[in-house]
């Protein structure tokens, strides 16, 4: 398995005439991205925005470009050390900056806007963490399918507030920038989606410190019981349905072994009850739920 340390040479390499590989759309990323003086990456350590920053450092070199990870109850456990990680294996500054969502009224309800205030508290720390640091501009990793998806009220907030969108600008899907990182050698290319877990809570379902902690040790502890029975996840969330209720998702093609060992769904603690999502685990399956989702996009 390639470390962070041993992909390295392949993914710091920060002149501007590397020879960028995916075609006229990296092309184009890089060239947008070698016009800025400087540039702070909001920094999930998720494959968009890992791409993102190394692309930063091909186009400006790593002494131009800073990463901020928003730290916060939302961030799961183990994506702070990775994304520290990979900052430090691209010789770039990582910043973790505390971020406060649960004090913004609007995020605790969970209405379909959530993501709105949660991307406004973010840029309302990194974009003065920015300024302090005397970095010219403050990116997110949206994507150009991201754009196209429609249903995404965090993208306002961090249009709203002044935020670049290089990879969306330069229209990369997401299957180009996993291939193109791939083919860089970064080792997030196959890594798969992690949203925050917030997005495990049903609209409607107050979000608290201790309901984000439960949904997080629930993730822990499948993912264990599916280690333990040999069986190969690799999306899996556990969505707090309100009511005491827990729905897990799943790899579609993982679900029936899953129904046919009880023993690993029992491994989900903190739920009255715990029932298996035939349809397995998609992106925003919760926003299947919204009665009215057009007033949120």
């Amino acid at each position: 398995m390639t470390s962070q340390a041993q992909a390295t040479p392949q993914t710091t390499d920060s002149t501007p005439s590397a020879a960028p590989v995916g075609g006229a759309p990296v092309d184009a990323l890089l060239e947008r991205l070698a016009a800025l003086p400087s540039l702070m990456v909001a920094f999930s350590g998720g494959a968009d925005s890992a791409f993102l920053l190394a692309a930063a450092v091909r186009a400006l070199g790593p002494e131009r470009v800073e990463a901020a990870t928003a730290v916060s109850p939302s961030l799961p456990r183990i994506e702070l050390e990775r994304a520290r990680e990979f900052a430090a294996g691209l010789g770039v500054a990582h910043h973790a900056p505390a971020t406060d969502e649960l004090a913004r009224e609007g995020y605790r309800a969970n209405a379909g806007d959530r993501c709105f205030f949660c991307k406004t508290e973010l840029m309302s720390v990194v974009a003065p963490l920015a300024a302090e640091r005397g970095i010219a501009a403050v990116a997110t990793g949206t994507n150009a399918d991201d754009l196209r998806a429609g249903f995404r009220p965090g993208i306002r907030a961090a249009a709203n507030a002044g935020a670049l969108t290089p990879l969306a600008d330069a229209g990369l899907s997401k299957s180009e920038i996993r291939a193109a990182s791939q083919a860089w050698g970064l080792p997030t290319w196959d890594k798969p989606a992690a949203a925050c877990l917030a997005s495990r809570i049903a609209y409607g379902v107050e979000v608290t410190a201790g309901g984000l902690e439960r949904v997080a040790d629930a993730e822990e502890a499948l993912r264990r019981a599916l280690a333990r029975a040999s069986i190969p996840v690799r999306n899996l969330r556990v969505r707090d349905m309100g009511g005491d209720t827990a729905k897990v998702e799943i790899d579609a093609e993982l679900v029936a072994a899953v129904a046919g060992r009880p023993e690993v769904l029992a491994a989900v603690e903190g739920f009255a009850e715990v029932r298996l999502d035939e349809q397995g685990f998609r992106s925003g399956a919760m926003n299947e739920l919204l009665p009215n989702p057009e007033r949120y996009r």
